[in-house]
């Protein structure tokens, strides 16, 4: 039996290559990440995390999952909403990013109601019926069986909860498409190698972001997972989705 493949970028390796190699892209990028976050997206992603949180309807005394939570800044803005009623799990599978993440909100002295784990998002170690709310913001991506991290999260959520994928997306647009594609693939790696010194990184990051699922196939994906009440949202002309769905 041959082995099972998938993508990484737009090479093709064995799945079980997968997350070792996207976790050598974030080794490399973790220390440099949250400044190429401003440069990559001139500053909006903290607007479309600001819009995720607002629909999340996350609420003092909830408890909220980040997965591939990274350097925290979602974490931090819910750790203050949920209040020292509530708990905020910060979740990556990078140890490397989670504790840039970790050093971050513990320097900041709003780690006192958020908990760290190293987590795959495939294999989610919590028990069943546990969150309020979970997010994944610019991760969903980068796991190797996304269908089965789908599930992990429905599995993890409390009936009534919610889950919010924010993720580079497919602009409806040809002409933003043809733009978008020339930021992504002409200067998006010279910025990698002039700020962080590593172009391959981010042309990792920019070929990932086509390889994703576009906004009605992850919405499909989602519903399969057991979701209710679906739908998506698009930003910056469907450069970014939000997509929701709600556990049953």
């Amino acid at each position: 039996m041959p082995d099972k493949t998938t993508h990484f970028g737009f090479q093709t390796v064995n799945s079980e290559e997968k997350a070792g190699k996207v976790a050598e892209v974030f080794h490399s990028v973790a220390s440099s990440y949250d400044l190429m976050n401003d440069l990559m997206s001139a500053g909006i992603h903290r607007l479309w995390k600001r819009v995720t949180i607002e629909m999340s309807g996350v609420r003092r005394g909830h408890k909220v999952l980040d997965i591939a939570g990274g350097t925290g800044d979602l974490a931090a803005k819910f750790s203050r909403i949920v209040g020292s009623d509530g708990q905020v799990v910060l979740a990556d599978i990078n140890d490397s990013m989670l504790k840039v993440g970790r050093d971050r909100l513990l320097d900041r002295g709003i780690a006192n109601n958020i908990q760290f784990a190293q987590a795959n998002a495939q294999y989610l170690p919590f028990p069943d019926n546990t969150f309020d709310v979970i997010t994944i913001a610019f991760g969903l991506r980068n796991v190797t069986d996304k269908a089965m991290a789908l599930r992990s999260m429905y599995r993890v959520l409390k009936p009534g909860g919610k889950l919010l994928v924010l993720e580079f997306s497919k602009p409806p647009s040809t002409v933003l498409s043809k733009i978008y594609d020339g930021y992504s693939f002409n200067i998006l790696p010279k910025l990698g190698k002039l700020f962080a010194s590593d172009a391959d990184s981010y042309q990792y990051l920019a070929e990932s972001i086509r390889m994703h699922p576009d906004q009605e196939t992850l919405m499909d994906m989602v519903e399969k997972a057991g979701f209710s009440n679906c739908d998506y949202h698009n930003m910056t002309g469907g450069i970014v989705a939000l997509h929701r769905g709600v556990k049953a």
